[in-house]
């Protein structure tokens, strides 16, 4: 992406900026550092050959072809684009072959190359022509790279080989890439310049150096959605996106252009860090896949002598040398595996650049920058755990793998987060250490992944009330939840505490819109729920209390934006609500904000009342009339940009015989890895006095992978002992993505034949078939019945009181006897729950796939969620016995002469203890967690003979209405269910194959 300096340095240095000789002469600090090339870099080799010169070579993301420039037609003198094939040595042209083109970069599912091009100029060929003419003359042109206004940026479908053009604006657009998930492209350019009106200096500096008026820029990966992210002056050039796709890296020239440096930046602009202050070129910064270092080129050392340098992605300590060879060594780039090092030098016998690879030795290049080699230190964690524990199931051994997932290092273990690697790396080490072979993608112990990976504010969001523009993050702000665009001007309306709570039996319905009509305005309520009302009527009240709830009755009732406030009376320490940036999706079709104190006041002073006199009357739970809020008016413009990002799942397997038994389906014992991080999302439950505390899951669920390990010690124990002849083999899997919506497991059973193409596959009927053709999937994907013998899961089991839950019975005939029989060597008590599709783990993804399952859990508890949820509370005797006894249910599973038949009855429930929404109407749906950004609840299922199997709704049916409500995700389905009456015919609407179809359910009791 910095091909246009690139070039210049290639052939201008020598004469232009040897004025400046003086600057880049070799500082005496810089003389004195040493390079470590023989020490970070080995097997060097020349990748590229032919042509006169070539350079930037960017690798797909499987590493298996590289994309670059080079000049090599003699017709024409400016760069082409080429792809070659790394395994097969096979080179084919991207570009036109004609016109000038550079920075390339191949999209992440390796079907179309992103460059910038200026094939569209009608005066391309001429320009050829006229250079090549100059070049005879024996002439060369003082600055070769001209930043060309015709460069805009192309794609090429490299299946049916066309162009599409993706910006069209004069100006030079170029030094592009994708983001790690595709769905965005950065660039730099200085179409601005040639937007509006410049000053008689501005004309003469972009006459002179149009690099000077470069920016960066974003957009969406069909161009679309432009926005500017840098305007400062100086050429800010070169971008990257981090390897989770959050920051951006890249360098930033004086204005004088003599100097360059290395900064990043959070993909909206924000958070801006300067990464070096070496007053030099330094530039070309690229990320190392871990993301915890960058490479640059740099000539501290001289004009003539451009070497590779690192930096710590967070600026800490002093940049290291790496190349120490004469000449130019730049362009660097890490392939994907960080193992191997690519990048443009002229230590050719020509002296002129070509592309180089090398090995990479990433855990000297940590030492040198003063990193931990976490890699490493988790591997050898694990294994110094595999050492010290023993095949039995013991406190001790539990309590050692809890201790190092909870460390603070490991920062929660949120997904797509180094804590994550860290957590699934030791896992991993250990299942290793253990003798277990690797399950994953491409012979590794690892499945990758997409999620939804948070979200940001973008640029463009706007409040007006009135005259005044209101402050953002000062005065207002979006929530993640909000509709984006222009929401619209409206008047606003107020309606207290914003509650629609229904009565009960010894309660009185409360509802803040009696005879209010908010119809296409703005509601302005407060946050929370009343202040001083008893504890009953707070536990009545807060299930309906939460922001999205509320704004889910706004929505409902027609209006076009809902306004928070705290107001005076209200407990909580920030008076805007923080924007969740660990959200991704939107939840609601309308706008949601919050606004501080002193902006309602004024609006409700305006119309003769007082915020904090209405908050007094309304805080003892008693209602009062809303009322239009007289001469208030407001409208927003709210722009959220949400993310993708890349977790990874760990998947080992034990043979059960002497050898892979393909023929057989494999048991599989799973515990999700993940936890919370610091709990910016919605789904923590901590106080106000423990927000950004690292929610460390001691319980959840650290208890639960510690479980799985210790199953998995015992079973490679026996099977080396010559006690564990089974018939089928084990998998275990150590799930991500779990507590942001069972993405990891779900990934896994959607691409589970893929990953084992030889295991058993179940005939597909009509309609699996169906079901899966709505998912996207083949059909190899529906049922896993033949593929999967059980599944069985562990989450949260560190906690044991009483009795164990043991929840899945009911998706198989025997397992109440099977289970009671494997528990008489062990001795727990137990409660025996038939609960099987409606259990929030990741038992979801298999059951609704026809596998039968069991999970242990030990209930929840008031520290769940929060950074309360510590080892130290933890009951480690309970969790090992829990171990022994899913053990033996594994080791059963695994020697059965048949497997479990999968047949569901759903009967008796004991539901108290799990963590959910109080239902007690039950309708046999079963929601896909990853249907991704869609109005209304995807369904993967239904089950067996429930009420939803019987009214004729299918897996892939979108619920877009129930009982009258609007659905748009699973809250709003939630809600419509509590409202449900069991026995009680309502209607139901689904899209299905773009058609609305109406049907009629009627629901059962749960218990």
């Amino acid at each position: 992406m910095l091909c246009s300096f690139a070039c210049r340095l290639a052939f201008v240095f020598v004469g232009v900026l040897t004025l400046s000789a003086g600057l880049h002469a070799e500082a005496p600090d810089a003389a004195k550092v040493s390079g470590h090339e023989k020490l970070l870099l080995s097997g060097a080799r020349q990748i590229t050959f032919e042509g006169r010169r070539a350079g930037e070579g960017y690798f797909s993301a499987d590493g298996n072809r590289m994309v670059f420039q080079s000049e090599r037609d003699p017709a024409n003198p400016f760069y082409q684009i080429y792809v070659t094939d790394l395994e097969t040595g096979d080179i084919e042209i991207v570009s036109p072959g004609f016109g000038k083109t550079t920075c390339a970069w191949i999209h992440p599912a390796g079907d179309r190359i992103l460059f910038a091009s200026t094939q569209a100029d009608p005066d391309a060929k001429q320009k050829q022509i006229d250079e090549l003419e100059l070049r005879a003359s024996g002439k060369e042109r003082r600055y070769s790279w001209d930043y060309d206004p015709a460069y805009e940026l192309y794609a090429k479908d490299l299946k049916s080989g066309e162009y599409s053009q993706l910006t069209d604006a004069l100006g030079y657009d170029a030094e592009a890439s994708y983001s790690p998930d595709g769905s965005q492209i950065v660039f730099a350019s200085n179409r601005s310049a040639y937007e509006r009106e410049l000053s008689e200096r501005e004309k003469k500096l972009l006459e002179v150096d149009p690099a000077s008026m470069i920016d960066l820029y974003i957009m969406d990966a069909d161009g679309a959605n432009v926005r500017r992210l840098t305007d400062v002056a100086g050429y800010d050039g070169g971008p990257f996106f981090s390897p989770d796709g959050s920051r951006l890296c890249w360098r930033r020239f004086s204005e004088d252009g003599v100097t360059a440096e290395v900064y990043t930046m959070r993909t909206d602009g924000t958070d801006v860090k300067r990464l070096t202050n070496l007053n030099a070129m330094s530039w070309a910064p690229f990320f190392h896949p871990s993301g915890d270092y960058l490479i640059f080129t740099t000539n501290r050392h001289g004009f003539a002598n451009f070497e590779l340098y690192l930096v710590r992605a967070d600026g800490e300590g002093e940049p290291v040398r790496v190349t120490d060879t004469d000449g130019f060594d730049g362009l660097p780039v890490f392939l994907p595996d960080g193992k191997r090092l690519s990048w443009t030098s002229t230590r050719t016998k020509s002296k002129q650049s070509q592309i180089f690879l090398a090995d990479w030795d990433d855990a000297k290049a940590r030492k040198l920058l003063g990193l931990s080699s976490n890699e490493s230190e988790d591997r050898s964690a694990a294994i110094a755990s595999a050492q010290s524990s023993s095949p039995d199931f013991s406190p001790a051994d539990v309590m050692r793998h809890v201790d190092y997932l909870t460390r603070p290092e490991l920062g929660g273990r949120l997904t797509g987060t180094e804590g994550e690697r860290r957590a699934t790396a030791y896992v991993a080490a250990y299942l290793e250490s253990l003798g277990l072979e690797p399950a994953g993608e491409d012979g590794t112990f690892y499945q990758s992944f997409d999620f939804p990976a948070g979200s940001s504010l973008g640029p463009n969001n706007q409040l007006i009330t009135g005259d005044r523009a209101l402050e953002l993050n000062k005065d207002w702000v979006p929530l993640s939840f909000s509709a984006d665009g222009e929401i619209g001007a409206a008047d606003i309306v107020f309606a207290g505490y914003g509650l629609q709570v229904p009565g009960g039996e010894n309660s009185d319905e409360y509802d803040s819109y009696v005879h209010l009509n908010v119809a296409g305005q703005w509601v302005l309520v407060y946050r929370d729920l009343p202040q001083d009302i008893t504890p009953e009527q707070r536990q009545q009240m807060a299930r309906y209390s939460s922001p999205r709830r509320k704004a889910t009755v706004a929505r409902d009732l027609g209006a076009k934006g809902i306004v928070f406030v705290a107001g005076p009376s209200s407990k909580v320490r920030n008076e805007l609500i923080r924007f969740d940036s660990d959200a991704s999706q939107a939840g609601v079709s309308i706008g949601a904000v919050s606004v501080t104190n002193e902006v309602a006041a004024k609006w409700l002073a305006g119309a003769g009342q007082d915020l904090g006199k209405i908050q007094s009357e309304l805080d003892d739970g008693s209602l009062a009339m809303g009322f239009a809020v007289e001469n208030a008016k407001m409208n927003a413009t709210i722009q959220i940009d949400r993310k993708r990002g890349t977790g990874r799942n760990v998947v080992a397997r034990l043979n059960g015989g002497a050898q892979a038994n393909a023929s057989e389906p494999v048991v599989i014992v799973g515990a999700h890895i993940d936890h919370l991080g610091k709990g910016g999302g919605s789904n923590s439950l901590a106080k106000e006095d423990e927000r950004d505390g690292i929610h460390v899951g001691a319980d959840d669920n650290a208890s639960g992978v510690a479980a799985m390990l210790e199953i998995a010690q015992y079973l490679a124990a026996e099977k080396k002992a010559g006690r564990l002849n089974a018939k089928r083999d084990l998998l275990v899997a150590g799930w991500s993505g779990e507590e942001l919506g069972l993405f990891g497991s779900q990934a896994f059973v959607d691409s589970y034949y893929d990953l084992y193409p030889d295991a058993p596959k179940t005939p597909v009927d009509a309609g699996y078939a169906a079901a899966a053709a709505a998912h996207g999937m083949t059909t190899d994907a529906a049922p896993l019945t033949a593929g999967v013998a059980a599944y069985l899961n562990l989450d949260m089991v560190g906690r044991l009181r009483e009795k164990l839950v043991v929840q899945g019975l009911g998706s198989s005939p025997g397992f109440d006897s099977e289970v009671q029989r494997r528990n008489v060597p062990v001795g727990l008590e137990l409660t025996l729950d038939k609960t099987s599709t409606r259990l929030p783990t990741d038992t979801s993804a298999f059951v609704s796939r026809n596998v039968p399952i069991l999970s242990a859990f030990t209930g929840a508890h008031e520290d769940y969620h929060t950074p309360r949820d510590t080892p130290d509370k933890l009951n480690y005797e309970g969790a090992a016995k829990i171990s022994r006894l899913f053990a033996l249910l594994t080791r059963g599973f695994m020697a059965a002469a048949d497997p479990p038949k999968f047949e569901l009855s759903e009967g008796e429930a004991s539901e108290k203890d799990v963590p959910r929404a109080n239902l007690t109407a039950y309708l046999g749906t079963i929601p896909d967690y990853v249907a991704g950004e869609i109005k209304g609840l995807k369904l993967s299922g239904v089950a067996g003979e429930g009420p939803a199997s019987k009214a004729g709704l299918k897996g892939g049916d979108v619920i877009i209405e129930l009982a009258g409500r609007k659905i748009e995700d699973i809250y709003d389905y939630t809600y419509a269910i509590e409202a449900l009456k069991i026995g009680e015919e309502v209607g139901i609407v689904v899209r299905r194959d773009d058609e609305d179809v109406k049907l009629k359910i009627t629901p059962t009791a749960r218990d």
